[in-house]
């Protein structure tokens, strides 16, 4: 590959960083934006930006045709980083382990965007101490249709019950749909430690909001803002605060003070808007650093909940099976069991691709070709999954059909499209594991 003709170089606090195809269209529907507008964006907020991935490991989200193309994983640090770039080594659920880059300046930021890392995604723990999380996040995941006033209402919830446990929230626009909460936390806890005392929030929440959040894991059983617990577990990241999300208007995942929050609106913050206020207000989570709090009283609840027979929810997938957990399977696979048959929810897989816009189109032709049962779908009903494989993402769609009487229930088709980036690899993996269990027969 030739070198880039094109590449602007900054001098970036003594340190000199290339961007390469600086005039790259990285958004090009509702804003047209360059790599390196958005360069010039996070040079803006820097100090603020920094301060959400700064000590931490670092997955590499790397959008390498831009924001309206599909994005690649990378846990691994690149092997030709610059020398003032360092990377420390983490282990996974797996057993596997891997060197992480960690950015501290202005110029490691620079040089990830300029990977493509449209957001960042920085791991929950700092460098120095790599199994105890600094940081419980309480991520508010609105289902289909739900409104944002709702968002915000389980948010304001989640401020009140953590200030009765003694704990501070710091809430940001998600940049997307959603709403974070940040809690600085002591790193005293194991990661299964704050995953713990995260669905103990979870299911507080509930308990005290029932009509509009769900602690439920399996998407056919929430209804209203689901609260993330699983975001806690090790090897899990969101994106940081002034993070760009891959949205046609170039959102911005932003904090806010909690008496924006009733009022705030997730479009108003966009790489246009975001520098403007943070020159204007400063960064509102300025001082997260200083209100690091105790778990304790979480874990007494959770002892109680354990106590009255509420045991373990379910983990993310890739995880070995955990004591106390029950059956790892969506309630529509469950076998029935032998006392009290588990009625099967009538789930139809319509649209698998790495598109969203596309797989959307699938579910739009699928209503328009079963409109006698596309008028029956209530708005929880239509499941889109943003699935996440080792490096790659696609979005499943599926409708429950519960509320579609059985006579006008159309049967399984083929998905439109139905393009599972994961299949090759897991079709592959499956006959590996036959002809292993053929070999010991």
């Amino acid at each position: 590959m030739g070198k880039d003709d094109t590449a602007e170089v900054l001098s970036i606090e003594g340190r000199e960083v290339r961007v390469t195809h600086p005039d790259k269209l990285y958004y090009s529907k509702q804003t047209r934006l360059s790599k390196l507008d958005l360069v010039r964006y996070y040079l803006s907020v820097a100090p603020a930006a920094l301060a959400g991935i700064r000590d931490r490991p670092l997955v590499l989200k790397r959008f390498v045709n831009g924001a309206e193309h599909e994005a690649f994983y990378q846990k691994r640090a690149p092997a030709d980083r610059p020398a003032w770039l360092r990377a420390v080594t983490l282990s996974f659920p797996s057993g596997r382990t891997a060197e992480e880059l960690v950015v501290d300046d202005a110029a490691g930021l620079v040089w990830v965007v300029n990977l493509g890392c449209i957001e960042l995604h920085p791991h929950a723990v700092r460098s120095r101490n790599l199994e105890h999380p600094d940081e419980l996040r309480v991520d508010l995941d609105p289902g289909p249709g739900v409104s944002w006033a709702d968002v915000c209402k389980v948010a304001l919830e989640v401020k009140a019950f953590l200030e009765e446990v003694g704990l501070r929230g710091w809430p940001k626009t998600s940049g997307s749909r959603g709403m974070h909460v940040n809690v600085r936390i002591e790193p005293r806890w194991t990661f299964t430690e704050v995953r713990r005392a995260a669905l103990t929030l979870s299911r507080a929440i509930e308990k005290r909001a029932p009509s509009v959040a769900s602690s439920k894991w399996w998407k056919e059983e929430r209804h209203g803002v689901f609260l993330d617990y699983n975001q806690n577990a090790k090897d899990r990241t969101t994106c940081s605060a002034y993070s760009v999300r891959p949205l046609p208007d170039a959102r911005v995942s932003t904090p806010l003070e909690w008496r924006e929050v009733p009022e705030s609106e997730p479009a108003d913050f966009t790489i246009l808007t975001v520098p403007k206020r943070f020159a204007k207000l400063g960064d509102p989570h300025a001082r997260m650093d200083e209100s690091a709090g105790s778990l304790d009283k979480l874990l007494e609840l959770a002892d109680q909940d354990e106590a009255a027979g509420l045991g373990d929810a379910p983990w993310p997938p890739h995880f070995q099976k955990m004591e106390g957990e029950g059956k790892r399977v969506a309630p529509s696979r469950a076998k029935a069991a032998v006392k009290k048959p588990r009625e099967k929810m009538p789930l139809l897989t319509i649209a698998n691709s790495p598109d969203k816009a596309a797989a959307l189109g699938g579910l739009d032709r699928w209503k328009s070709k079963h409109p006698d049962a596309a008028v029956h779908l209530a708005i929880d009903d239509v499941l889109v999954d943003s699935m996440r494989g080792r490096s790659s993402t696609w979005t499943r769609i599926r409708v429950n059909l519960r509320n579609v009487p059985e006579a006008l229930r159309p049967a399984q088709e083929p998905p439109d499209p139905d393009d599972d980036p994961t299949r090759e690899w897991r079709t592959m993996h499956a006959s590996k594991r036959a002809a292993k269990k053929g070999q010991g027969t």
